[in-house]
């Protein structure tokens, strides 16, 4: 299993709005994923955290949202939202 956890700094007064298009849209997935605002750290911080089978699944995912006509209209315009952001992937232990 792995965890892949997508940072997001969003731009003042954007991170609510940038959470809850992430969040409308992972909502139909099939893996488990949690999208979480900051409370200490980054300010305008958004983290979306899923966790996947493996590398492949990941990958696959990263294809078919990128291919998905409807996923791509929910995202419209998300990249408007953010100034930065980065993206890490652990292997679960044990």
């Amino acid at each position: 299993m792995i965890v892949v956890r997508e940072y997001f700094i969003a731009k003042p007064g954007c991170a609510s709005k940038l959470a809850a298009m992430i969040k409308d849209v992972m909502s139909g997935t099939d893996y488990a994923v949690r999208i979480m605002t900051d409370l200490i750290g980054d300010f305008n911080q958004v983290v979306m955290e899923t966790t996947l089978p493996d590398l492949a699944a990941f990958e696959a995912r990263l294809k078919q949202y990128g291919a998905d006509p409807a996923i791509r209209e929910k995202m419209k315009g998300y990249t408007d939202l953010w100034t930065s952001g980065r993206r890490e992937v652990f292997r679960l232990v044990g």
